[in-house]
């Protein structure tokens, strides 16, 4: 018997922590469910790896690994629940944080509603110093001025400080020297220095990321400690990595100095499982939905790679770091229905949460939501909800269900199939949104569809983008555990280099080099191996007189002037597809240098395996609300789809179903996936 070796993969959300278990030993790849506790997440962490540990018969001596995907940094942001914080920026330039941008997002609106800044006016300071745009020194560093704002900070009691002096991308000498004496002057205060966590250009977004990263900095360490200390008194030696917004994952120091890079960090877990599914199921070209109990992220894949981007959002504030491009909108199973001042039916944004939860948890919820409705049409089995561990009630959804009717005028079963048509329309524009801004058609791809509370609404949604398949992966529910199985020790660095693409091969190089020392610092620090390791190239590029600029790889870190030709060639290539047209005769530019550094670590060999097979049970027949009307729809355990199941058909498996509508079909893949496709009536 090879030795065990457990590696778990675990993803934190705000209902239910979901874990995927790999034992070496045998082969296997277990899920496993259990209640989130907001309150102190590794609680639920750490008890559902012992549970896991029972259920499938593992000593926790042997859980070698642990990749933690966690939304604690995501919901300190949106709950605001943020430590007192102050910004040092160069002198003249204390109010950026509140100008901000003045793009309107949102053309329709009467007023704009920018998000509120997360550091108050009156804590934003002025240093006296400048650097130029080319990193050469305007006014010297004021260390007088920097320790009177150090004292002005110690009598408001910051816990964080923000350093983003102007042009310090360029140059970060002053913001590395207001560092060291910020550390002398005020020792326990988080600091967090623009050149180290976005030298990038563009003054506002890299203030705002490094503001992020400075709040984050006391509330990320608090749980990290409280994770450090469970483990411990478990007597517990995994190797512990946190999920970051790239897909990848970072060892605990690392995610301690730069915890901005963990906002993305259990949703970037489902776009790297749709990537690595897109090459096991032969579909370089999938939109991947993952609809839980609040939200519906959606990201890409195309010609087999996720889409990437360099700059994101949370809530309204810009965030300067690579993450996975994603969009989310309120929609989930707990989105919470009502009716709007003129008289229309509305879903979310808000949610039920975890607690009361719906409905129909009977938890003391009282307001319809969108799985009290998916209840009261059929297409949910009350009984055997997870697994029958948490049984439904019917009559408290149809409570609920017709309160929310009567202003309206309707049966509660009429206001119940209105909750998922508008859900279903809401779920197919940020899809069809997230394709058309980068003119790709639906047409062409596959849906695949995961989280909990996906697949009751997946083909319908498919139907409305004439999307004509729909990929139903082994282990939907907890597939951003999965993917997150599968991740690798990753590292991004940039650096800013603005110039004619043309004329910039030297000082390309001489910034090659330096990124790759840094890479190998950052890779050092995790102890990985050289043979492990792996280095990927990009640049940000531009016509000249453009704002904005599109990321191109690069095959190698070649700037001769063959590979330089290469760059042009590729920007070209990338600014036809996103915006229909090139223009030769204008020369590129390049703004950015990106390298992002692999640290390989030791993982399934393989895993797109069915599961073994089990004995299914027979299918029987429920009846299912479908077009106004009630049908018998067959109820048939994943096991027992086989090579053939017409709709109206309910797949029901241990944590989330599956809704076949009329006129679909589907079928077993070799991988255990499900495939359902649109057939002729």
């Amino acid at each position: 018997m090879p030795q065990r070796e457990i590696r778990v993969a675990v993803d934190i959300g705000g209902t239910f922590t979901d874990l995927e278990i790999f034992d070496s030993a045998t082969g296997a790849i277990h899920q496993h469910k259990t209640p989130s506790t907001p309150a102190d997440p590794s609680i639920g962490l750490l008890a559902g790896i012992r549970a896991a540990s029972e259920r499938f018969d593992f000593p926790l001596g042997a859980v070698r690994q642990v990749l933690h995907g966690t939304t604690i940094a995501t919901n300190a942001v949106l709950e605001r629940k943020l430590p007192t914080g102050a910004v040092l920026t160069t002198a003249g330039f204390e109010d950026l944080l509140q100008i901000g941008r003045h793009g309107r997002k949102d053309v329709y609106a009467l007023t704009a509603s920018p998000a509120a800044p997360l550091v108050r006016r009156s804590l934003c300071l002025g240093i006296a110093e400048r650097m130029r745009a080319d990193g050469s020194v305007m006014t010297q560093l004021d260390e007088a001025s920097v320790r009177r704002a150090a004292a002005t900070l110690r009598e408001a009691e910051v816990r964080a400080i923000a350093v983003c002096l102007l042009h310090a991308y360029a140059n970060p000498a002053h913001e590395r020297r207001v560092g060291e004496i910020l550390a002398e002057a005020l020792p326990g205060v988080a600091v967090s220095l623009s050149s180290d966590i976005s030298p990038e250009l563009r003054e506002y977004e890299r203030l705002s990321t490094t503001v992020l990263n400075a709040l984050l900095v006391p509330i990320v360490a608090g749980y990290m400690g409280k994770l450090e200390r469970r483990l411990e008194e478990e007597r517990f030696g995994a190797k512990v990595y946190l999920v970051q917004s790239n897909s990848g994952v970072s060892g605990l120091a690392k995610a301690g100095r730069e915890p901005a890079r963990l906002l993305l960090s259990g949703p970037s877990g489902g776009a790297a499982a749709a990537r690595r599914l897109s090459a096991a199921l032969a579909e370089p070209n999938l939109v991947a939905v993952d609809m839980g109990g609040t939200s519906f992220d959606v990201s890409v894949v195309h010609e087999g790679q996720v889409a990437m981007v360099t700059e994101g959002e949370i809530d309204g504030l810009p965030v300067r770091l690579p993450m996975v491009e994603m969009r989310t909108i309120g929609a989930g199973g707990g989105s919470i229905a009502w009716v709007d001042d003129g008289g229309r039916l509305r879903i979310g944004p808000h949610s039920a949460g975890a607690v009361p939860g719906p409905a129909c948890y009977g938890r003391g919820g009282t307001q319809l939501t969108v799985t009290d409705a998916n209840l009261l049409l059929g297409r949910l089995d009350g009984a055997s909800f997870l697994g029958g561990s948490m049984p439904l009630e019917r009559d408290a959804a149809l409570k609920a269900a017709a309160a929310t009717a009567a202003p309206l005028g309707l049966e509660a079963e009429a206001t119940a199939a209105g909750v998922i048509a508008i859900t279903n329309a809401n779920l197919a524009g940020a899809i069809r949104l997230s394709l058309f801004e980068k003119g790709l058609d639906p047409e062409d791809f596959a849906l695949l569809s995961f989280g909990g509370a996906g697949g009751v609404h997946a083909c319908e949604v498919a139907e409305e983008l004439n999307i004509g398949r729909v990929i139903f992966p082994p282990h939907a529910s907890t597939l951003s555990a999965w993917g997150i199985l599968w991740s690798d020790i990753t590292h991004d660095l940039a650096a800013t280099q603005i110039a004619i693409l043309a004329t910039a091969g030297p000082a390309l190089a001489e910034q090659s080099g330096r990124l790759l020392r840094e890479a190998g610092a950052l890779l050092d620090e995790d102890g990985v191996e050289p043979a492990q390791r792996g280095f990927e190239w990009s640049a940000d590029c531009r016509y000249a007189g453009q704002a904005f600029e599109l990321a191109v790889p690069l095959a190698t870190a070649d700037f001769s002037t063959a590979g330089l030709d290469a760059l042009a060639e590729g920007f070209h290539r990338i600014h036809r597809q996103r915006f229909s047209h090139e223009d030769r005769g204008v020369p590129v530019e390049i703004v950015a240098l990106r390298l992002t550094a692999r640290g390989r670590l030791a993982k399934p060999a393989t895993g797109n395996a069915p599961p073994a097979a089990a004995a299914a049970a027979a299918p029987t027949t429920r009846p299912v609300l479908v077009e106004g009307r009630w049908q018998d729809a067959t109820i048939c355990p994943r096991e027992g789809v086989g090579a053939s199941l017409r709709g109206p058909a309910v797949i029901e498996e241990a944590y989330t179903s599956t809704y076949l509508p009329p006129g679909w079909v589907a079928e077993t893949h070799a991988t255990g996936a499900l495939v359902a496709r649109r057939i002729a009536e």
